[in-house]
């Protein structure tokens, strides 16, 4: 199974080209799941609600996410992607930071982020998905569950922890950085669960006015070993494909002896 990452740079509040960038970047590339970093569409720095307004969009129909489902049509590939959600609660709109996972069918799922992260609490609804698991087709391996995460959610162990228990081979995790942290612990996350991770990072640095937020890139990718499978760089835009064997992440032995989920003392730990 070919797995992968783009790490870009988006154009704040440009949609239009950041859609055609992304299309272009993933447009000849062979893979089977490719992750995208967060708010692929829109760039990450935000000043007021007036400005999320403009660069948000409706997954259904979205010109974005739309580009996403031709694309994943054509290879017969899932995509994850961050992207920028507006939604209706009532008659209100409401925002999310998301994730979709696009099917080669055309159907899609949608992950809205847990753990907001600083100054996204000023803009974005806190996430009401929860954690979940699903299948993606594959040839070789007939299906592949995987599970999603955003960014600032992988500092919190029980999201990873509840994604692999639900049975997620691979946790896909599209990202905007800013902290140096994260490449080093998905060390942890990988091999305490025993599961394939991908964090799709981005590059560059966003400015509204005065303030100025930069992103650390280094998008990784690792196996249930906790083996590095590719590292990018801090500053360059790159697409990454490994081939992987999915079913590793079934075996939750660290030893002949050691089972890690199996051996999971519930009752002693603190809720």
């Amino acid at each position: 199974m070919k797995i992968g990452y783009l790490q870009f740079k988006p154009e704040l509040h440009n949609p239009s080209v950041n859609t055609e960038k992304v299309s272009d970047f993933i447009g000849g590339a062979d893979f089977d799941l490719l992750v995208i970093p967060e708010l692929a569409n829109s760039g990450y720095l935000l000043s007021s609600l007036d400005e999320l307004a403009g660069i948000s969009e409706n997954p259904d129909s979205g010109k974005y996410c739309s580009m996403l489902k031709k694309l994943s049509r054509k290879k017969n590939a899932c995509i994850v992607s961050g992207f920028c959600e507006c939604a209706k609660d009532g008659s209100q709109r409401v925002y999310y930071n998301s994730s979709i996972l696009v099917f080669p069918d055309g159907k899609f799922r949608i992950y809205r982020k847990t753990h907001l992260f600083y100054n996204e609490k000023n803009f974005f609804h806190p996430g009401n998905t929860g954690f979940w698991v699903y299948e993606v087709p594959s040839e070789e391996y007939e299906t592949v569950k995987i599970g999603m995460m955003i960014c600032f959610d992988w500092i919190f162990p029980e999201a990873a922890r509840t994604l692999a228990l639900r049975g997620a081979q691979i946790i896909c995790h599209p990202s905007n950085l800013v902290m140096p942290y994260c490449q080093n612990s998905m060390y942890a996350r990988a091999l305490e669960n025993r599961v394939f991770t991908i964090t799709a990072n981005r590059t560059g640095t966003d400015t509204i006015g005065k303030e100025s937020v930069s992103f650390t890139g280094g998008s990784v990718m690792l196996s249930p070993n906790g083996d590095y499978l590719s590292r990018a760089s801090e500053d360059k835009e790159e697409l990454n494909i490994v081939e992987i064997n999915p079913l590793e992440a079934k075996n939750k032995f660290i030893n002949e002896k050691n089972n890690l989920f199996e051996e999971r003392r519930e009752m002693f730990y603190y809720r």
